[in-house]
């Protein structure tokens, strides 16, 4: 299959799609400048350690919570005001989801990146937004959209000028409660635009748990290493100190005590899938 033609940059320095794999983590939302600021450090010393480019993610607003009653939000002044805080302090690009077209352009203010979650990946008004804006676009897979599919999200995007754009793969609906990753998908998809492999969310079990959703991170370590050998650019992943915690998807988040084996591993499996990722059979 042929191979994208355009990377996407989401700074000088960090560019999705070339030699070096791009990690966007941090904790699933932002519940405090203290939890970011512990999950930032963290993780940016272990990227540099095994060699990634990190972006640093935290969502302002969880506006898709299985209860009304769940955690959504510490405010979108707030949040933006930590994000952009964190963003200082440790001198790394950020990446956040927005729901709302309106909220583009203010958002795009404060990060690099404006992650448009899987629900709202055909929303045409919203990704037309986040293009216009000028900031990198990642927009993850719907978990009912076929991968072939996903080539008319990454145009609408473009029609806007802005050619950068990169897809999420997270599993697609197999039931309720279930998702299943086809790892398919994942090159398919690379035909269209530089592909991300969402750890966390592949892993999730959407409002399994009644009123929230559970997650199955024994399962994480295999689809991760399974998505690295198939030569993706960049991995999602989100982390936390304590994930009983935390105030949101709890059950799929990574120990943050557990990232310094788990990039250790990623890494092996994705410098082993890029040495592989033309070979052919066809």
């Amino acid at each position: 299959m042929n191979r994208f033609t355009q990377p996407m940059k989401i700074t000088d320095n960090v560019i999705l799609g070339e030699n070096k794999p791009v990690l966007f983590a941090g904790p699933c939302a932002v519940e405090s400048f203290d939890i970011c600021i512990e999950i930032g450090s963290t993780v940016k010393e272990l990227a540099e350690k095994f060699g990634f480019s990190y972006v640093f993610k935290a969502s302002f607003d969880k506006a898709n919570r299985t209860s009304s009653g769940s955690f959504r939000s510490i405010g979108m002044d707030q949040s933006l005001e930590v994000l952009q805080r964190v963003g200082k302090q440790l001198n790394v690009p950020l990446v956040t989801d927005i729901h709302e077209s309106y909220q583009a352009a203010e958002v795009a203010t404060v990060v690099d990146v404006l992650q448009i979650p899987a629900f709202l990946c055909r929303q045409t008004d919203l990704l037309l937004a986040a293009g216009k804006t000028g900031k990198a676009v990642k927009i993850k897979r719907g978990q009912f959209m076929a991968p072939e599919d996903m080539q008319y999200a990454v145009t609408k995007v473009r029609s806007t000028g802005n050619d950068n754009v990169c897809l999420t793969e997270r599993g697609f609906s197999l039931g309720y409660h279930n998702l299943v990753v086809d790892m398919r998908g994942l090159p398919i998809m690379r035909q269209f635009a530089p592909v991300v492999f969402d750890i966390t969310h592949s892993v999730q079990q959407p409002g399994g748990q009644g009123g929230t959703s559970g997650g199955q991170r024994e399962f994480a370590p295999f689809l991760a290493r399974a998505a690295a050998a198939t030569g993706v650019d960049g991995f999602f992943i989100e982390t936390h100190p304590d994930p009983s915690k935390a105030l949101s998807d709890g059950p799929n988040l990574i120990p943050l005590d557990k990232m310094e084996s788990f990039l250790g591993m990623l890494k092996e499996s994705w410098e082993l899938g890029r040495k592989y990722q033309d070979f052919s059979v066809k």
